[in-house]
């Protein structure tokens, strides 16, 4: 006797930030599968999918925005029941991996909570992860399985291209520990020179700005970042890149956490124009004008497709998006 099977994709949202998981859906000429998720009367957060998932390939797409820890509980507890309801393989979008500032000890008796959020992965019966420039690459070592690191390099180097009108460009990072970032930047942008930010940081999520390690006077200066939180390091950055002469300053960070006073910071800045991903939300007080949202859904949902169709993810990119 000849048994045929035959797997589907299956693409579920969490609340967190519905609106990219359904513009991924969109890119893979889908709609995001049916689940039931609300609160009890207790505020624990119950999970049940509305439709079959047994023997299918199904994504949990989920934005880790403020609540962060509920948004996390919601993500695993939507992982659990596909992996109780027999799903095939689960994979967890993680658009912005959250605690990835958190992923080794700096004083004694601290968590290692990056890699307490991989194992909880694991443990709700995740098999692959799918996430977008990881705060550092030593995230990928928290996992025994797959983790696609896809970045957001391209699609940010094209908005360069698009709000530049000259080739004398530096690429800048605002610390000495961005300066790897930065430089796969200036590869990438034609006639563009490198200069960095020193600064020391006072305490957590201040920094203190002491000067500019480069030529920037008269040039386009684009800081490079993979996050904005507070928005404090990236302001007094574009300060200091204008006390040294930089005609224009510009601005990309992938992902868009925008801690208060963040908005208010970037529309008093210096920066003529920020481009952001939509890993998360942007905040209404931030919808500037000098701010653009760059979407990562087109390469998110082409990473799904070829993981879905066990196709390589780093051929997909010519290995320059991982």
């Amino acid at each position: 006797m000849e048994i045929v099977t035959r797997k589907r994709m299956q693409i579920f949202s969490g609340r967190g930030f519905p609106e990219l998981a359904n513009e991924i859906a969109d890119h893979l000429g889908m709609r995001l599968g049916d689940v039931d998720i609300h609160e009890f009367a207790n505020g624990e957060i119950y999970v049940r999918y509305r439709e079959n998932v047994r023997g299918n390939d199904v994504f949990v797409v989920q934005s880790h925005v403020r609540p962060v820890n509920d948004n996390i509980m919601e993500q695993l507890l939507m992982i659990d029941a596909a992996k109780r309801a027999s799903a095939k393989r689960i994979t967890a979008v993680v658009p912005c991996y959250p605690y990835s500032r958190q992923d080794k000890k700096v004083k004694s008796r601290e968590p290692i909570s990056a890699r307490l959020f991989a194992d909880m992965l694991t443990t709700a019966g995740a098999d692959r992860i799918v996430s977008v420039d990881l705060h550092t690459g030593q995230l990928q070592g928290f996992f025994d399985y797959p983790l696609d690191a896809l970045r957001a390099l391209p699609l940010m180097v094209a908005w360069i291209d698009r709000n530049h009108q000259d080739n004398d460009v530096v690429v800048v990072s605002p610390d000495a520990g961005g300066v790897r970032l930065a430089e796969k930047f200036q590869k990438r942008i034609s006639g563009s020179n490198m200069a960095f930010i020193a600064k020391t940081r006072t305490a957590h999520n201040v920094a203190e700005t002491l000067g500019v390690v480069g030529d920037v006077a008269g040039k386009t200066c684009v800081l490079v970042d993979d996050m904005i939180d507070t928005a404090g390091t990236i302001c007094g950055a574009a300060d200091a890149l204008r006390e040294r002469g930089a005609e224009r300053v510009l601005a990309c960070a992938t992902h868009p956490v925008l801690s208060e006073p963040a908005c208010e910071r970037l529309a008093a800045s210096s920066i003529d124009r920020i481009a952001v991903t939509n890993t998360l939300p942007l905040p209404p007080e931030c919808t500037l004008e000098k701010v653009e949202v760059v979407s990562i859904a087109p390469i998110v949902a082409s990473t799904m497709k070829a993981i879905f169709e066990d196709k390589s993810v780093s051929e997909l990119f010519d290995d320059q998006n991982q």
